[in-house]
């Protein structure tokens, strides 16, 4: 991708699905406000598989604001793969992304330009506050908590999902990263470069979110499983564990049963009830442990086909 000829200028994401009621004023606040910090810049419309008309409006605004690009993807990816779109086709000598509901406000994406102008290269935008419902906060919290602990992925407070990232850092993820069961965000925080955290309090939603849960379940899977290999490593584990509770139970049980008149701890151990418990334990916990390692089996199946991410259109 031919880079832009402006040193400082700046590449925005508007991830773009069912938002014909959302996108023109959130382009038009977005393009005021850079334009008021003569921030020089360019706007990546991408659309992920509309079905309302926001395609038709998308190119309408592009083909009225030479600063604006437009783009459509084969399908609905969801948003993360949009912002892997967004690399591939960016000019700018920087990236990050607004949602069409300004749920990002916009002092917040200036704020990130300054600090990438003041040359940290990966800035990322955390939300201090939100306020999706108990619900959804609990998931979320407890998602970020598990993603701390659990993975090599360290999040800030609160989450985070946008970011922006200089030039080095598109080049790297174009050319290392294979964007597919993953998210930008992650892959962006495994790379380094000494992040800075710029909080931002999120304004209240307004209607319903487009966001699913069938939706974040699935990245939530996804996310945790790239990052994390803790659940393969915590079945080794528990299998040396469990070995070594049968080495511990079966002298026990051979006590009780030939010493103890088959009474252990004072309790009697019929031997069919022995047999039956163990069986279904041990299978349950088979089960379990050949769930997991399928899911990562799964994933090194997808890798391998080596099939894209995502498909940007390319429409007349």
């Amino acid at each position: 991708m031919e880079h832009s000829a402006d040193p400082k200028m700046m590449s925005l994401v508007i991830p773009v699905f069912q938002s014909e009621k959302r996108l023109r004023p959130a382009y038009e606040a977005i393009a005021g406000r850079l334009e008021a910090e003569h921030i020089p810049f360019e706007i990546l419309l991408i659309d992920d598989g509309s079905t309302d008309n926001s395609w038709a409006l998308a190119q309408q605004i592009a083909a009225q604001d030479s600063r604006v690009r437009a783009f459509r993807l084969s399908r609905n990816y969801t948003s993360p793969y949009v912002l892997f779109a967004g690399f591939t086709v960016c000019r700018g000598a920087c990236i990050s992304a607004m949602p069409d509901d300004l749920q990002r406000p916009l002092e917040s994406m200036v704020d990130c330009y300054r600090a990438w102008e003041a040359g940290h290269k990966l800035v990322i935008s955390h939300r201090a506050t939100r306020n999706d419902g108990w619900f959804s906060d609990l998931f979320s919290n407890l998602y970020y908590k598990l993603m701390n602990r659990l993975s090599d992925v360290a999040f800030p407070p609160g989450g985070a999902d946008i970011y922006l990232a200089d030039r080095e850092i598109i080049d790297i993820m174009n050319t290392r990263i294979h964007p597919i069961h993953t998210s930008s965000i992650v892959e962006v925080l495994r790379l380094g470069f000494d992040p800075i955290y710029i909080p931002y309090d999120r304004p209240p939603r307004k209607g319903k979110s487009r966001w699913t849960w069938k939706k974040k379940v699935q990245l939530a899977k996804d996310t945790f499983f790239a990052s994390s290999s803790f659940p393969i490593r915590a079945i080794t584990s528990l299998g040396l564990w469990i070995s070594l509770l049968c080495l511990i139970a079966i002298p026990a049980l051979i006590y009780a049963r030939f010493f103890a008149h088959s009474r252990l701890f004072g309790f009697q151990i019929p031997g069919w009830t022995t047999i039956v418990a163990m069986v279904a334990f041990f299978n349950g916990l088979v089960l379990f442990c050949l769930g997991i390692v399928a899911e990562y089996i799964w994933r090194i199946y997808e890798e391998v086909k080596a099939r894209p991410g995502f498909i940007i259109r390319k429409d007349e």
